[in-house]
């Protein structure tokens, strides 16, 4: 009667605790947070040309990841760092159009973050800095009435691929994150 006691036990255990995901420690999903911005589409960037303001402008990186700019056309931003896009206009302005381009670019806007699930409002949203899931919670109107509150699920891009973890809520986010906020059970 002893072990049966002790087996139904452990079965209730074990029911209880497939009730919640395993919280993956953020792992892949930290390192990504010290890699330089790599720019995308939906990014808007401030471009600054010194001594050519017909060129400074404000220019979105389109679907294909290419900004347009007038006399050079369209120029790769996707992966590239703000360094690498100010070397590539520069290069290609110097092939041609000015002796010495000296090119700023800064992100005017980042591209927006996703949040579905148990929030109130789900959508797309302007991405703020040093935004946490909480934070993201917060934009979306707060948790619904089942939503779990300590852990939500993150899918972003790393090195090129999709990795979707399950992370606390005091995680950071970045820019084009889809964060899912989960039913909880109880």
């Amino acid at each position: 009667m002893k072990r049966f006691k002790l087996l139904l036990a452990a079965v209730a255990a074990l029911q209880v605790a497939g009730c919640t995901p395993p919280i993956m420690p953020p792992d892949a999903l930290q390192a990504s947070l010290h890699e330089p911005y790599m720019l995308n589409a939906g990014d808007k960037l401030r471009i600054i040309i010194f001594g050519q303001d017909a060129l400074s402008n404000v220019y979105a990186v389109d679907g294909q990841g290419r900004i347009s700019m007038p006399l050079i056309g369209a120029v790769d931003a996707r992966g590239l760092t703000t360094q690498g896009l100010e070397r590539a206009i520069e290069g290609k302005l110097r092939a041609g159009f000015l002796r010495e381009p000296k090119v700023s670019v800064e992100v005017d806007t980042y591209r927006p973050f996703f949040i579905l699930g148990e929030v109130t409002t789900s959508g797309q949203y302007a991405f703020v800095n040093n935004m946490t899931i909480q934070t993201a919670v917060a934009i979306a109107g707060g948790y619904a009435p089942r939503a779990a509150r300590t852990y939500a699920e993150v899918t972003r891009v790393v090195n090129g691929d999709l990795v979707t973890v399950n992370v606390p809520v005091t995680t950071p986010i970045r820019p084009g994150d889809t964060v899912v906020v989960k039913e909880r059970y109880f």
